[in-house]
């Protein structure tokens, strides 16, 4: 009989995108898995700043699979600096273990980036990350810096020249990182140029789609979670034939919900003047840095609604508030925008900038728009396009069905049965 591979993984915290996957992993019994988690003080939840208030998920993240908190003495824990994550036991407690290959999660921590160089050479370093390019002018980028001299043009401005020799010099410092693993496993297409550009070759690549629970979103009786989002519409004064257009996440400038509200605004202005449709309806979710200009730049209108944060085991049915969903980004650091997703397995058509990093992979013209970010007409073009068209939940939730934790799951199997 076959001995089970052992699949060892690092990780700062349960993070409600992974945790499923692990568990169906472990429960699928085609290798042995062991979470390290290198923040443990965030088990209990953490502060976001963004949200004012301290977040702990209400689904469970630390069920149906095997996992080891890993004492971290940082005087400031933390995932988003360097000396967040210093855990002093951690090479020697993944060795105790005896892995087969080591799947990293974020290497700018500390302790993170030891096991990388520790294990290197020693057993297959993995590596699974969703950054993108699109905040760079990367064919501009490339056809400067492949040139056989080397040399920027004189017509390039300063400020441009300085944007490129900074990507330049972090193209260099990625370049030195990524040499220490073995496997990446990019999220979709944009993210697999990210790596390509950063010396990966396509031997060391391979795809685990980003995805989310897609069977939490749809759920087992479809008309549970719509009857649940009428009754919320309802209490909110929302009639059954508005059309409402929902944004989900922090309100923050990357993701551009100013944009979306002058839009909207500007819809029902022209709309009133004309005495024409109905005016659209907008619910933002979420709280964040723009919460008090939304606020105050929507102060009368009837017709914006905002509700706090939401919970996971709520978002389900908050999705099903909206017609349709919109993630109007405009960066910098928009990865891949998993609110899409869920939108999608909620049943909702998607309208998303070409910031957003999954919009190449999943928006197609059957199930969404896409728009040039920060470009309010088009917005509003694509906007009125799905406002007539009439897409069904079906054909939305059989859309992403293939973006699945299931094919998560099958990636890391393929990869570990061929070590």
């Amino acid at each position: 009989m076959t001995k089970k591979k052992r699949l060892a993984i690092i990780s700062t915290h349960p993070i409600q995108y992974n945790a499923p996957w692990f568990a169906m992993l472990h429960k699928r019994e085609n290798c042995h898995l062991t979470v390290f988690y290198t923040w443990p003080q965030a088990i209990e939840g953490f502060n976001d700043p963004d949200f004012k208030q301290k977040v702990q998920w209400d689904i469970p993240l630390l069920d149906g699979y095997n996992y080891e908190l890993v004492d971290n003495i940082s005087q400031h824990p933390s995932s988003k600096r360097w000396s967040g994550i210093d855990n002093p036991t951690l090479i020697k407690n993944v060795k105790d273990y005896t892995p087969d290959a080591i799947l990293i999660f974020g290497w700018k921590l500390k302790s993170h980036f030891q096991v990388m160089r520790h294990f290197k050479g020693k057993v297959p370093i993995w590596f699974r990350g969703d950054s993108t390019l699109l905040d760079h002018d990367i064919q501009t980028i490339s056809q400067l810096f492949n040139s056989s001299t080397h040399q920027l043009p004189i017509v390039i401005g300063i400020n441009t020249t300085k944007q490129l020799l900074k990507f330049k010099i972090r193209q260099f410092t990625l370049k030195y990182v990524y040499r220490h693993i073995d496997k990446a496993f990019y999220v979709g297409t944009n993210s697999k140029k990210y790596f390509q550009v950063h010396g990966l070759k396509d031997h060391q690549l391979v795809l685990a789609p980003h995805a989310i629970d897609n069977h939490r979103f749809t759920g087992i009786d479809k008309n549970e979670y719509e009857n649940k989002a009428k009754q919320w519409r309802k209490d909110l004064g929302i009639k059954p034939e508005d059309k409402v257009v929902l944004f989900a996440g922090k309100l923050e400038s990357k993701k551009n919900p100013l944009l979306l509200l002058n839009a909207i605004q500007q819809l029902n202005s022209q709309s009133l003047s004309r005495s024409a449709i109905q005016p659209i309806k907008l619910i933002f979710i979420g709280s964040g840095p723009l919460e008090k200009k939304l606020k105050h730049l929507s102060q009368g209108d009837p017709n914006i609604f905002f509700i706090p944060f939401v919970n996971q085991s709520q978002m389900p049915v908050a999705y099903r508030l909206g017609n349709i969903f919109c993630l109007p980004s405009k960066g910098p650091e928009e990865t891949w925008g998993l609110a899409v997703n869920e939108a999608l397995a909620s049943g909702r058509p998607v309208l998303v900038s070409d910031k957003v990093g999954c919009a190449v992979d999943i928006v197609t013209s059957g199930v969404g728009r896409i728009f040039k970010s920060n470009t309010k007409n088009e917005l509003l073009a694509c906007l009125n396009e799905l406002l007539q068209s009439n897409i069904q939940p079906d054909t939305c939730q059989n859309h992403i069905a293939n973006w699945s934790f299931e094919a998560i799951c099958q990636s890391m199997e393929s990869e570990l049965s061929e070590l």
